[in-house]
């Protein structure tokens, strides 16, 4: 990153002049002290994201997070409150904390609690995330990653003037992070006119090659291939991994005199159309002016439904109509596939008939290939990617997985979950069991039974399992885990397949004559309040891995049918 020694002046493509970051050494040191005794909030890694670009003029005209004239116009019509065109909203969610107040001054902390900002407080409002999850993702589905972290945000939205101390700190690709100014020097120094840009969140194969080349030569300019390497959608391959895949491809397959890879953390919504329109504003204030755009941009994947969030060409649809307001053309391309007789890729809309069409999914990319130790095709990808791919990936009977059991208490998940164990031990697999009642005696003692903690003590469960399988362990969870939006939180914490829901589906009357500790009769005598089943809502899963009916089968059975479909998809042989 540029150092902060320096002036920095940001004058993006809107004419207006940003300097956010104060750059005086010993002004700075003066505001660190200050910001030392001043109340705090620490940021989330979304709203850490946002200040840095923010910082560095990527999210020019805004220099800061938005107010509610601006927030609710965003929300309502894409634009802000003087009519300029910006269709996401870039807010710093909090809850209410001693010392908050209008004209205050806080610091915004890191990660590590360190200081990287003064705000001085001129605007605290209320939002309503279902308002800007109907109107700005068009859903309220909580299987789309953004609504289900959503709820989680705290209800009051702070805006006002931001002094920023120090940008956050990387130690990794620091050759690869640049400010909009340094990578609009850089494509100038190319000596195009027009620069085409490429956005991924994937590493990059024959097809994605093939279409960047391709749209070099309609703009007859130069290409920026930037990919976010921020906050992506649950799932996808590590950042490491796609840096590395594309420096292969740009130190072996490119024109190095007409290409420039950059890297940026942006924290993606995930918004499809409306995040088409996004990323082209934050690209012509790096200094491009033309934008690809493929099939399904910056979608969300499928709903609870298992229908997709977003048509696959309404990103290009909704971009294009606002193309003249942006100063920026788009480049439209289908979804590109290889053509076996002509050895070439194609737009599968101008391939000719007669002619054999491949193309390989993300998804199989994951299960028939890289999970069977299998290598990709030539045809599909670079050798030099589908090596540092398969370093990376192993087999799947050999990555970690989590099983996650939900159902009304005494539904039988422990029962269950504590069968399954051993049968994994005796398939030489790790194991780890995470049990309800015995995380809530040490990981999460304390906490109590309303919802802000019975959502803690799930996301703790949660987070600590996905560690686990990161690491290629095996962990089984049984907990009540009572609310969808928090169960589809923890889901989108692990990678795509790797996440188990098993829904112990057990009528409520059985489990009450189960219930040895008599917590139903306690709840509804009126001793225990905010009991699940009694007063407090279970909400069913909406298409979960697998449904066990204990009413039917034995605790024995019930795990017998989880362990086939293990077994079926490879988890274990």
């Amino acid at each position: 990153m540029e150092t902060l020694n320096h002036s920095v002046l940001i004058v993006p493509f809107g004419g207006k002049l940003l300097d956010l970051v104060v750059h005086d050494p010993q002004e700075r040191e003066l505001l660190k002290q200050h910001a030392g005794s001043l109340p705090s909030i620490q940021i989330s890694p979304r709203s850490l994201c946002d200040l840095e670009l923010m910082a560095t003029g990527a999210f020019s005209p805004l220099d800061r997070f938005m107010g509610s004239r601006d927030y609710r116009r965003v929300v309502e019509e894409m634009r802000l409150a003087d009519g300029t065109l910006f269709p996401i909203p870039l807010t710093l969610p909090a809850e209410h904390f001693d010392g908050l107040g209008l004209d205050k001054e806080i610091a915004l902390r890191g990660p590590q609690n360190e200081i990287l900002a003064i705000l001085n407080v001129e605007e605290i409002y209320q939002w309503d995330y279902r308002n800007e999850a109907v109107n700005v993702y068009g859903t309220l589905d909580t299987r789309h990653p953004l609504v289900s972290e959503m709820t989680n945000w705290g209800p009051l939205n702070l805006s006002g003037r931001l002094r920023i101390i120090d940008l956050p700190k990387h130690y990794d690709f620091n050759h690869l992070r640049r400010t909009p100014a340094q990578v609009r020097d850089l494509l100038s120094s190319l000596g195009y006119e027009n620069v085409v840009v490429f956005q991924t969140r994937n590493p990059m194969h024959r097809s994605h090659e093939e279409l960047t080349k391709k749209a070099m030569e309609i703009v007859h300019g130069s290409l920026l291939l930037h990919p976010t390497i921020g906050i992506t959608r649950p799932g996808d391959i590590d950042y490491y991994t796609r840096v590395r895949c594309i420096q292969a491809l740009v130190d072996n397959h490119y024109d190095q005199k007409r290409v420039l890879f950059s890297i940026f953390p942006l924290a993606m919504r995930l918004a499809g159309p409306r995040e088409a329109l996004w990323h082209m504003i934050i690209r012509r204030n790096y200094g491009a002016n033309y934008f690809i755009i493929g099939r399904d941009h910056a979608s969300p994947g499928k709903d609870s439904s298992g229908k997709p969030f977003y048509g696959p060409y309404d990103a290009q649809e909704l971009a294009s109509k606002h193309e003249q307001e942006l100063e920026m053309k788009t480049v439209l391309f289908q979804e590109f596939v290889y053509v076996k007789e002509d050895e070439r890729y194609e737009e599968v809309n101008k391939v000719e008939q007669g002619k054999t069409i491949m193309n390989i999914s993300g998804t199989d990319i994951r299960e028939n290939y890289l999970q069977n130790g299998k290598v990709l095709p030539d045809w599909y990808t670079r050798s030099e990617v589908a090596e540092i791919l398969m370093q990376t990936y192993p087999p799947k009977f050999e990555q970690g997985f989590c099983l996650w059991f939900t159902g009304l208490p005494c539904a039988g998940k422990s029962t269950i979950g504590e069968i399954l164990l051993v049968k994994l031990y005796e398939k030489g697999r790790r194991v780890t069991f995470l049990d309800g009642d015995v995380v809530r005696t040490h990981l999460s003692k304390g906490l109590g039974f309303d919802r802000p903690g019975r959502d803690a003590n799930i996301l703790r469960i949660g987070f600590v399992a996905a560690e686990i399988i990161r690491h290629n362990g095996v962990v089984v969870c049984a907990a009540v885990s009572p609310y969808r939006s928090t169960r589809d939180q923890v889901r989108a914490m692990f990678p795509a397949g790797n996440f188990i829901e098993i829904f112990v589906d057990t009528p409520q009357q059985l489990c009450e004559q189960r219930d040895v500790k008599g917590m139903y009769a306690k709840a509804r005598r009126g001793e225990l309040q905010g009991f699940t089943g009694i007063d407090d809502p279970y909400e069913v899963p909406v298409n979960p891995e697998l449904v066990v009916k204990t009413a039917e089968l034995t605790p024995a059975d019930a795990a017998a049918i989880i362990m086939e479909h293990l077994f079926k998809e490879d988890y274990i042989r």
